[in-house]
């Protein structure tokens, strides 16, 4: 059994992508050739929004965008620990500093209650963390729309737009979600995604775009991601870096863009299956009322995790931990002085949360047999108590 069957999904498509790339090996316009305007075009329509710029991979998205507003040193990034090393990643990579702010229990995604607290307790002059420096201007935040779900940009923005806070949607696990305030990918003042292969809209290697409809952060955009050019190639009028999807993998993604609706369909489809048996068994997914999960992953908590992946592994079921480790706990950001107990419930979610086989593909004999692998074990650790 496979976690994410890429597989399956190619023998459906395997004519229309080699069809696609043959073409571009053909024309021999491997960077930033046809194919790639072409995708472009074809996912600002999708989200609705006027630009998309394509990058290379989803951590150059958000670290493009944040070069563009300017953020640097002295100024504060406000963002979720529970998720990829990424989004603080960028964000130290400017000399910024990240400044965490725990997460709603129920989404797991960013609280803005907390970011409220947060963004009040800076402004009074107060250090979010030991190590961070002192007089930080609140610049930016990062909602991450975590496993597929967008975080809640009305309570986000209403506080960003309060405080002069720039909204970047980190949607790489939300692409093809959507909310009562509109797709993922167009929920902040710019959205970066991801085209890793095990995201929902996934590509053959690493590609990722930027979204918006601000035309004057696009056009600086397309220049950061290639050397900061001006007029031409030659003319470099700011720093950039080089950072542009390859053809080849803007074909790729033109092909699974044709059936991603059906696939989206398919993966809400499998979530409801899960969701349903195993109600009561282990901590299934919360969707807000207005809500539609991308379903990037299917992540349940459970006390009995160590022992339910074991479990689950000898019976040829795989799993998957995100994230065991949250960020301000990471090695890469112990100078900043997070200790443990700083954010309680993204440290708790961390040593109870893991994920399901979610793929388009995942035949219903195969749900049925992880959900009853899944409830067989925990109606044994539940006897086993019940004798103790």
């Amino acid at each position: 059994m496979e976690f994410i069957d890429l597989k399956a999904q190619y023998r459906l498509l395997a004519g229309t992508i080699q069809d696609r790339m043959q073409k571009v090996i053909e024309n021999g316009h491997f960077i930033l050739g046809p194919e790639v305007f072409e995708l472009e075009a074809k996912l600002a329509e999708y989200v609705g929004v006027e630009h998309c710029v394509s990058c290379a991979n989803g951590t150059d998205a958000l670290q493009m965008a944040l070069m563009a507003k300017g953020i640097g040193p002295g100024d504060a990034v406000f963002t979720s620990p529970f998720t990829f090393i990424a989004t603080s990643e960028v964000i130290a990579l400017l000399g910024a500093t990240p400044v965490f702010v725990d997460i709603d229990p129920l989404t797991y995604n960013l609280d803005p209650v907390k970011l409220a607290e947060a963004v009040i307790s800076l402004k009074q002059g107060r250090r979010p963390s030991p190590g961070s420096p002192l007089g930080l201007h609140p610049k930016a935040v990062i909602p991450v729309d975590l496993f597929g779900l967008p975080a809640d940009y009305g309570a986000i923005k209403k506080i960003a737009d309060a405080e002069g806070l720039f909204v970047l949607e980190d949607a790489a696990q939300s692409f093809g979600g959507t909310s009562p305030f509109g797709k993922a990918g167009i929920l902040g003042d710019v959205a970066a995604t991801s085209f890793f292969p095990a995201k929902p809209l996934g590509c053959y290697g690493d590609g990722g775009a930027l979204l918006t409809n601000d035309a004057i952060l696009a056009d600086l955009l397309r220049s950061i991601r290639m050397h900061g050019k001006g007029e031409d190639k030659y003319e470099n009028v700011r720093t950039g870096i080089n950072s542009r999807l390859d053809t080849l993998q803007a074909a790729v993604l033109l092909a699974k863009l044709e059936i991603f609706p059906d696939e989206l369909e398919l993966r809400r489809k499998i979530a409801t299956r899960y969701s349903e048996g195993l109600k009561g068994v282990v901590e299934t997914p919360i969707i807000p009322e207005g809500y539609a999960s991308a379903w990037a992953q299917y992540s349940v908590r459970s006390p009995y995790r160590p022992q339910l992946i074991a479990a689950l592994k000898q019976e040829g079921i795989p799993t998957m931990v995100y994230y065991p480790k949250p960020l301000h706990l990471q090695k890469a950001n112990l100078a900043l002085g997070y200790l443990t107990g700083s954010f309680p419930i993204s440290e708790r979610v961390a040593t109870e949360i893991f994920s399901l086989p979610m793929h388009p593909y995942l035949s219903e004999g195969d749900q049925s047999q992880i959900i009853m692998a899944v409830r067989k074990y925990v109606k044994l650790s539940n006897s086993k108590g019940a004798n103790h």
